[in-house]
């Protein structure tokens, strides 16, 4: 092992995931949030099929966790294993697989917004930009994360990584060092983490905040009604969270 290696914070098994954030940089402000604070997920994804209630008057089929976007399963199991390595599940609640955020990320790739549809794209493109729409970023990404793990890690695909293997990889492309085309791997991290933390706390509308849980964890009331039954409370009151769609019944 090198001098380098061995004062690398990843690698020192001494040192929690959570002074390595701490002590790294790599705060909520950075790029690669996700191994310092949390245990993985055991590292894997698994091909979620689609729930048929047993009822003999009716049959419910729940779609929310159904591909819209991406094709081929090792590309979604390679961007669900980062998801979960920038929100990995801890003693403070579930991670991103979890809240179904891989899902979220999926959903909002397949509509127009993953399409860059409202956009203006046409040339020329300045320094740090791509003409690349978000679709095509995220789906070259997940790619990527899979050819630099099978490359470096004798064929094994990310979400098979161990986890200091996974944060080795993440942090070359957080630090920009991933070849990618037409777009730099830290810009592609940067979305990746930014629609990981959106999937965490969006509504759960959107397809991510699975059972309201990210909000649960902060203690955020969600989408009341109203708040005049507690404008005269002297002390903090914890409020169950209310979805938008819960509006509905």
């Amino acid at each position: 092992m090198s001098e380098q290696e061995k004062n690398n914070p990843i690698l020192d098994k001494r040192t929690s995931r959570r002074s390595f954030i701490k002590n790294s940089g790599l705060t909520v402000g950075g790029l690669v949030v996700g191994g310092a604070i949390g245990s993985l997920l055991g590292g894997k994804s698994e091909t979620t099929t689609p729930t048929v209630a047993n009822d003999s008057t009716h049959t419910a089929i729940d779609y929310s966790e159904t591909r819209q976007f991406f094709a081929r399963q090792k590309d979604f199991d390679a961007m669900a294993a980062a998801t979960e390595m920038i929100y990995p599940e801890d003693e403070n609640g579930p991670g991103a697989i979890t809240l179904g955020v891989p899902y979220f990320i999926d959903k909002q790739l397949a509509s127009p917004w993953g399409s860059n549809a409202d956009d203006y794209r046409k040339g020329p493109f300045t320094a740090g930009e791509t003409p690349l729409n978000k679709a095509d970023i995220m789906l070259q990404g997940a790619r990527k994360l899979n050819e630099v793990s099978e490359k470096e890690y004798d064929g094994t695909l990310f979400k098979d990584l161990t986890e200091e293997q996974k944060i080795t990889v993440l942090t070359s492309f957080q630090a920009g060092e991933v070849e990618m085309e037409l777009v730099s791997s830290a810009a592609f991290f940067s979305l990746l983490r930014t629609l990981t933390l959106q999937g965490c706390f969006a509504d759960p509308l959107y397809g991510g905040n699975k059972n309201m849980a990210g909000w649960k964890m902060k203690e955020f009331p969600g989408a009341q009604m109203s708040y005049t039954a507690y404008l005269d409370e002297e002390e903090f009151v914890l409020i169950e969270p209310v979805s938008l769609g819960g509006h509905k019944h």
